[in-house]
């Protein structure tokens, strides 16, 4: 360029010709600061909107633009700013701008159409992309109505699955509001090799939060695409093994199952569980610390931000000894609290656990030492019934049980929360769950203010309130991926409920996601019975016609309720 303008100088004399030189030069400098500038006002630009709303949080910023997006445009990056893990930025003021999008007008065609396949320029071709690992690469899916033509409005719900022989993930979708979403993929560089990425159009524009969704549904796969990635330079913080409240801190996590071990002709035992690896096989730091074939997982384990601890018995009874957990939420609380008696604290006798209990529980190693649960289901305020969720608090009674538990000279030392499946089935609005949402935590925000300004000062210490954890709801698997429960709604209600209770200061241990941890799952049955990741082994025919199933994705998240209790403090 700077070559081309100075060919074009003409001039009579040294003073011209000198004049118009510095002409030339301060024009140059003036053109490429201009440039200079308008590319980083659009790198912000970029940026800004990429988090305009995340699909992993059903959320937007600001009012989405109506103009639609070109569909043969080149929207492939490899984001520079590397290197990082890939993440979910949180979306403040959750509740109000899912509502607010959730009731944008049409009035265009470009509007009120739905949205029938889409267009991925840099992925589309049928030929195998190539792409380096370690790097966060972005691409950008157009949303086209039968006609093929570009929507200008967003609230399709797109399940996303990157698999390949020893990686599962959920790449992040990012929804723009004017009918282009944003996707990106990461894989780490010990795990190069042949992916496949699978786009999933579930519900489209918000139909999925619907009371009765299942006549909405599209659940159709718009694309398989063939993904080789190949070691690249590139090199990613080690992860940390999860400790602090700082580490569980997000609201919503990115993470991955990576498998380290494998044993192909491994089949379920008559017992009806699968133990395929030495107990001695150790999981490869830093994707866990400890003895991976605990997982009963064939090698199998998650990772998000942080790396997890998988504990032996003799150091979880160390942790929980004399300590008082407290659960309220829905059945996968019971699965869960059976799983870790019966995998982790060596409490086999332990066949089930109800609904509503309040026990101690003594370790079979050691008598003198001993745990409190306590596990108070909300999915309805008589034990026995379903579908009310948060709406069981309108029940007096059930206020009071609750209650009982703060009044004594004693509290939890650990609290779980849940909003719970059975949400999904009684609230006919994602703007009258807010309200049942609003009032659940005003409710325990008055429990916490009364258990903080008790007479006797030692319960008005900080130390002496509960830490607080938010268990978000499970991705629904296999054919309950359709109904009242399913996984845009739960993810929408966990992001509303999450946002009143962090509001009211309640969340003081951190979130735990297993909305993350069980989505690469979801999509079948082989590792849930649709609203369960967790129940008991048994060698019997399950859903998917197979002999038994896996509940390995149950027993992780043991080991990540566990890490979370015993490493943050």
């Amino acid at each position: 360029m700077l070559s081309g303008d100075k060919g074009g100088v003409s001039g009579g004399g040294a003073t011209a010709r000198r004049w118009s030189l510095f002409k030339l030069v301060s024009f140059t400098l003036a053109i490429a600061l201009l440039l200079w500038t308008m590319d980083a006002l659009s790198v912000t630009a970029t940026t800004s909107s990429l988090i305009a709303v995340t699909l992993s949080s059903v959320s937007v910023l600001s009012p989405p633009p109506t103009t639609a997006p070109s569909r043969s445009s080149s929207n492939h990056r490899a984001v520079p700013r590397l290197r990082s893990w890939i993440s979910v930025p949180a979306t403040p003021n959750f509740t109000s701008t899912l509502v607010s999008w959730w009731l944008a007008p049409g009035g265009e065609p470009c509007r009120d159409s739905r949205t029938a396949d889409i267009a991925v320029p840099d992925l589309d071709g049928g030929r195998t992309a190539d792409l380096s690992c370690g790097q966060i690469h972005e691409f950008v899916l157009s949303a086209l109505d039968n006609g093929g033509r570009p929507r200008c409005l967003g609230g399709d719900y797109f399940e996303t699955d990157l698999s390949g022989p020893s990686w599962k993930s959920r790449p992040p979708v990012v929804d723009h509001g004017n009918g282009s979403y944003s996707l990106r993929l990461q894989v780490h560089p010990d795990f190069a090799g042949e992916y496949n990425l699978t786009v999933v159009l579930l519900f489209r524009s918000f139909e999925g939060l619907k009371l009765s969704p299942e006549r909405f549904k599209f659940r159709r796969e718009l694309r398989r695409f063939p993904i080789r990635f190949h070691r690249s330079n590139a090199t990613l913080p080690p992860l940390r093994l999860c400790h602090g409240v700082a580490d569980l801190s997000k609201e919503v996590w990115s993470g991955r199952w990576t498998r380290h071990a494998r044993n192909d002709s491994c089949g379920v035992d008559d017992e009806g569980r699968y133990r395929c690896l030495d107990p001695r096989t150790a999981c490869p730091k830093p994707w866990c610390d400890g003895q991976l074939a605990a997982l009963e997982s064939n090698g199998w384990v998650y990772s998000a931000h942080c790396a997890f601890r998988i504990f032996t018995q003799d150091v979880a009874w160390k942790c929980l000894r004399n300590r008082w957990l407290f659960f309220w939420g829905d059945s996968n609380h019971v699965d869960t609290i059976r799983n870790m008696f019966n995998f982790v604290l060596g409490r086999r006798d332990v066949d089930s656990v109800p609904r509503r209990f309040d026990r101690k529980f003594t370790n079979p190693a050691n008598h003198s030492e001993s745990v409190r649960i306590t596990s108070i289901f909300n999915g309805h305020w008589n034990e026995t019934s379903n579908y009310l969720g948060l709406h069981s608090l309108r029940n007096q009674g059930f206020r009071e049980l609750l209650w009982e538990f703060f009044k004594g000279p004693t509290a939890p030392d650990v609290m779980v929360f849940n909003s719970g499946l059975h949400d999904g089935c009684h609230w006919r609005s994602i703007r009258a769950f807010a309200d049942g949402a609003e009032y659940a935590a005003r409710f325990w925000e008055e429990i916490v203010m009364r258990r903080r300004v008790r007479g006797n000062a030692t319960d008005a210490t900080p130390s002496a309130l509960p830490r607080i954890f938010y268990r978000t709801t499970i991705a629904t698997g296999g054919y309950a991926r359709d109904m009242g429960y399913n996984p845009s709604k739960m993810e929408a209600f966990n992001g509303i409920f999450l946002e009143k209770l962090k509001d009211k200061g309640l969340i003081t241990g951190g979130v735990i996601d297993e909305f993350d941890m069980t989505f690469p799952w979801h999509y079948d049955n082989r590792c849930n019975d649709g609203v369960h990741y967790g129940r008991k082994p048994a060698k019997m025919q399950w859903r998917d016609g197979e002999v038994g199933h896996q509940y390995f994705v149950d027993l992780m998240l043991v080991h990540v309720l566990l890490t979370a209790i015993c490493n943050v403090g």
